[in-house]
């Protein structure tokens, strides 16, 4: 289906009104045959051809015509012939110490005898030969520098391929590609103006620091410290030139905020016998270190009218060493009308601070500077409190988190290590036997409005394969896959200090207490692997398996409610709305005690997806999900719940559904419609798909960016 060509053709021909131009915009006009361009097609698929190793092949092109519905219809007809292949390899290499060098290691020699004479591949040669040689001290030597000359014989597909490096590209050429370089000094300048700077002897220099090695031109003030931009630049004097530390400076510096543009330059300096000089200038362009923000809020709740206010500040460079300070203070105020006998508070208030502290450096004692400088790992230091004042109580929820992020160099792989993450919840207020009448007999409900305290750590880690797609490369990545894994623990400090100084035989019957307030212990994991098959530039196919698992012990009996994993919803099984599946063959309903119910402590799902460029930015995506949460204790309120492998496979429920997903490019917003295929719940259908009911059956979910 012309599917994008009948939305064009949905447009009038008037352009002076926008709504037809935005049809034309989205759709696509017709092709309007051009004999030239159909010359030119056949010229580029002649080419095509001959670089993959068809040296003669003939392309010719079959014209119809439909004059009756003024359409023509092309046949391309490809006779590639004989493919041409190495039989031999000659290599003619200028320089003994460039021959060693490029053969230190077999791995970096792609193109081999019985190899397909092909273009693509003799351009991955020359990259991969440019890119040792840039990172060994060659700084002079460029891709033209290598050659290859293909001898054919009249009669014979047999290839004989010699490459040669050489300086013949051009004789004049400066610096020399047979000379090593050597960093002489490396020259940060930290006020380069690139709109108007074109030569450095044009900026105003106010003060010059020598520090360890690195020359710093600082302009009217010091915005960075000496030791920051040390730390942050791996270019070293008396170091060869390599392009592998030019590239990694470049990321270093690009994770400080302050900073809005980094540019690297290399002078020649001179010789030393056969060893060249160069200089290398470092130029920083900072930018705004300071902003504010401000967000108003208004909300009519039946005629109930509120108002919230948020004040952000943000700086980027609060220390000097691009540590970036983020700050937002919220208030909040919504009037009650009605009977309000018996309530402690007559309005809904709240005030909220959040603050956060990032370096761009690994903060933490005991540690080796290189070890710090290696790792490039981030810290964060967050703290957020967040007072309450309901009708029926008075809360605040306080939280600090410290925590490490880096990401390995080839930036497919990140790790994220919080040491300590502290939230505490507390409640100085509330109507009289509050908690009984929300919750007489439900754990879960009232652990929400309990005092509780979680003191964890956890580690994060993410891996893909996905690369950046190279212009040399033949062709775009097929195979693409993710492994995401959590895991945490809490409360192990904690009880060990406590049965310490306080021991009891049974913690479950009296847990300990800090600041007089029942804190959690348990431990818990939780992965995803998904795989992603790209067939071509408009369709792929992707799936994923999650298991999660979760389990208190010592100081708990149960999993704080946070904690616990829920099924349903926009990233689950698609067919029920969130926090409404599960646990095991627990039937639920609609009332909030069953809301509160329907969590667990393990996680099983598998997804699968096809997904489909439709036009424009939109996409359709078909998709199955099978999954379900169980408990891992028999509790009370959850009857059904209790993981049993015997029940496992009859209890995985099962959805089917359609999405569309609009694509911007930096964000994916999804709309998701999933039916029931199966149903483990007590008492309910338990095969929707052969007896579908529109109003029990289905569920819509909007969400950004893609499920898996």
């Amino acid at each position: 289906m012309k599917l994008r060509l009948g939305i064009y053709n949905m447009a009038g021909t008037d352009t002076t009104k926008w709504w037809n131009r935005w049809w034309q915009r989205v759709g696509e006009p017709p092709v309007i045959y051009d004999s030239t361009l159909t010359a030119q097609s056949v010229r580029q698929l002649e080419k095509v051809l001959e670089n993959r190793g068809y040296l003669h092949p003939e392309v010719s092109v079959v014209k119809t015509a439909d004059t009756a519905h003024r359409k023509m219809k092309l046949n391309y007809k490809l006779i590639p012939g004989e493919r041409y292949v190495i039989r031999s390899i000659d290599y003619e290499i200028e320089d003994s110490t460039i021959n060693k060098l490029i053969f230190a290691d077999s791995t970096k020699i792609i193109i081999h005898p019985g190899d397909a004479l092909n273009r693509a591949d003799l351009d991955l040669q020359r990259e991969v030969i440019l890119r040792t040689m840039r990172n060994n001290g060659y700084f002079g030597f460029n891709k033209e520098n290598v050659s290859f000359v293909a001898d054919t014989t009249l009669g014979s597909t047999d290839v004989a391929l010699t490459m040669r490096v050489s300086n013949s590209v051009n004789e004049r050429q400066q610096p020399n590609i047979f000379e090593k370089y050597v960093i002489r000094k490396v020259i940060c300048i930290t006020d380069f103006d690139p709109s108007s700077a074109d030569s450095r002897d044009m900026i105003e220099v106010h003060d010059t620091v020598d520090y360890k090695g690195l020359t710093i031109l600082y302009g009217e003030r010091r915005y960075l410290r000496p030791g920051v931009l040390r730390d942050n630049i791996l270019l070293n004097s008396g170091n060869e030139y390599s392009e592998r530390a030019v590239d990694r400076t470049y990321q270093s510096l690009s994770r400080l905020e302050i900073l809005k543009f980094v540019n690297i330059r290399f002078e020649p300096a001179g010789n030393i016998g056969n060893i060249g000089l160069i200089d290398a200038f470092i130029l920083l362009t900072p930018g705004k270190s300071q902003s504010f923000s401000v967000e108003l809020e208004g909300t009519n709740s039946e005629g109930d009218l509120g108002i919230a206010v948020g004040l952000g500040y943000s700086h980027s460079n609060i220390g000097r060493g691009s540590e970036t300070f983020n700050a937002k203070l919220r208030g909040a105020y919504e009037s009650i009308s009605g009977n309000i006998e018996g309530l402690i508070n007559n309005r809904y208030m709240e005030y909220s601070l959040d603050m956060g502290l990032t370096f761009p450096k690994f903060k933490a004692p005991f540690l080796r500077d290189s070890f710090k400088r290696k790792i490039r790992a981030t810290t964060e230091i967050n703290l957020s409190m967040n007072y309450q004042e309901r009708p029926e109580y008075t809360r605040i929820i306080s939280t600090l988190g410290w925590s490490y992020k880096w990401t390995e160099r080839s930036s497919r792989t990140r790790h994220t290590f919080t040491p300590i993450d502290i939230n505490y919840v507390y409640l100085p207020k509330s109507t009289n036997d509050f908690i009984d009448n929300i919750a007489p007999d439900n754990p879960l409900l009232r652990y929400s409005y309990e005092d509780h305290f979680i003191m964890r750590m956890g580690y994060t880690f993410y891996h893909s394969n996905k690369r950046q797609v190279m212009p040399w490369q033949r062709q775009p990545q097929r195979d693409i896959y993710t492994i995401r894994a959590n895991a945490e623990i809490a409360g192990n400090l904690l009880y060990a200090i406590s049965n310490i100084f306080a021991h009891r035989d049974n913690a479950h019957q009296d847990p300990y207490k800090i600041f007089g307030i029942h804190y959690a212990q348990y431990f818990k994991v939780d992965s995803d692997v998904a795989y992603t098959h790209i067939f071509d530039n408009r369709q792929s196919a992707a799936c994923r398996i999650g298991l999660g698992v979760g389990y208190p012990y010592g100081n708990s009996t149960i999993l704080p409610f946070e904690k616990r994993f829920y099924g349903g919803g926009a990233n689950g099984v698609r067919g029920w709305a969130v926090r409404t599946l599960g646990p095991g063959c627990f039937p639920g309903s609609n009332s909030v005690s069953d809301f509160m119910n329907q969590c667990g402590d393990i996680r099983f799902i598998i997804s699968g997806e096809y997904r489909l460029k439709l036009f424009w930015i939109v996409e359709m995506g078909v998709f199955i999900d099978i999954g379900n949460i169980w408990t891992i204790k028999n509790y009370e309120n959850q009857p059904g719940g209790l993981f049993k492998f015997r029940n496992f496979a009859k209890e995985l429920a099962a959805a089917y559904g359609l999405g569309l997903r609009l694509d911007f490019n930096y964000f994916l917003l999804r709309f998701d419609m999933g039916m029931k295929a199966h149903n483990p719940a007590i008492g309910q259908e338990p095969w929707p798909l052969l007896h579908p009911q529109w109003g029990r059956d289905h569920a819509f979910h909007f969400s950004i960016g893609y499920p898996f």
